[in-house]
């Protein structure tokens, strides 16, 4: 096994999100490696969400903000530059989300701070959470991927960002505000002087010293600045949502969905379907949608056995 770090130097959403897809995709096998990375005044949705139902995307790009799409699930968060993002890209044979996450809290330590993995993606302190974390299974590689909480700005969080209030309930919380903690409300930690701690911790937990890979290179690497250029575009990022209405909106515990429809009333079936979701599991999304088109309005599909998420979804609209 090998192990890597990168840093990236500057802070582009679109750029540093096409870093991580080429390590994704391209990685030798038999390595781990660690991606730390920082980004701007950026909403960042799961890769199956409504922009403009989680995002005050006009505001936003107003501030002279971003929207970023990024390819894995879950909900939508808030980057600025007192955010830290790490992932980890590993080959699928030696992935290990609870050994990855122990980089973070074994580097958390280094603070005297005692962090818990909670719910289905967080990482919390004294049950304030720190951080979310998103998941992606490649042919070869996996990627898990989080943001770290240091000195975010909490008000600019709430300007930008949309929370479903059944979201909020769930979780016994009024707001955003109040469930999550900036880690420099705790201890003396810095979005810069947290990174040798990740190093460390990183180095200690896998026994190796990991190899430094510069980031320019992999930032002007061709393929990484088409990327950059395609997930950048209006159409990626708003195009399939633009005259999306939702008819049926519900919050389950794998996460919520919103479904919209469009019917041929002539021969009562679904003629195009629309979900969103800030489910983890991204490939179930795409397999509701495919269910459901050309399904007929009057009869539910047969619910598969196996697959509760499938089954919530298919009784919500035919419930």
């Amino acid at each position: 096994m090998k192990t890597r770090i990168v840093i990236s130097q500057q802070n582009n959403p679109y750029l540093n999100l096409s870093v991580e897809t080429f390590l994704t995709d391209h990685q030798e096998e038999d390595q781990v490696t660690m991606y730390l990375w920082a980004n701007r005044r950026t909403v960042v949705i799961g890769l199956h969400q409504n922009p403009f139902s989680e995002c005050n995307s006009d505001t936003l790009i107003a501030d002279g903000g971003f929207l970023m799409r990024r390819r894995t699930g879950g909900g939508a968060v808030y980057h600025d530059l007192g955010n830290l993002n790490f992932s980890f890209i590993a080959d699928k044979r030696i992935y290990d989300v609870p050994r990855q996450m122990s980089v973070i809290q074994k580097a958390l330590r280094h603070y005297g701070l005692e962090a818990v993995v909670s719910g289905r993606n967080d990482l919390t302190i004294d049950g304030r959470k720190f951080s979310g974390n998103a998941f992606y299974n490649g042919p070869v590689n996996h990627l898990h991927h989080g943001t770290i909480l240091i000195r975010t700005d909490a008000e600019a969080m709430q300007r930008y960002l949309r929370v479903n209030k059944a979201k909020l309930a769930k979780n016994g919380v009024k707001s955003v505000a109040s469930r999550i903690v900036n880690l420099s409300e705790l201890a003396d930690v810095t979005a810069t002087n947290i990174v040798d701690p990740l190093i460390a911790a990183f180095q200690d937990v896998y026994g190796m010293t990991p190899e430094t890979i510069g980031f320019e290179a992999l930032a002007q690497h061709p393929e990484v600045q088409a990327h950059a250029a395609r997930v950048s575009t209006h159409d990626y990022l708003f195009g399939k949502w633009e005259h999306f209405h939702a008819v049926k909106k519900e919050q389950f515990a794998w996460g919520g969905v919103e479904v919209g429809l469009d019917i041929d009333s002539a021969h009562q079936t679904i003629r195009e379907c629309r979900i969103a979701s800030d489910c983890l599991d991204t490939d179930i999304i795409g397999k509701a949608e495919g269910l459901l088109v050309g399904a007929s309005t009057l009869t539910s599909p047969e619910l598969p056995q196996d697959n509760p998420i499938l089954n919530d979804i298919i009784s919500l609209i035919y419930g």
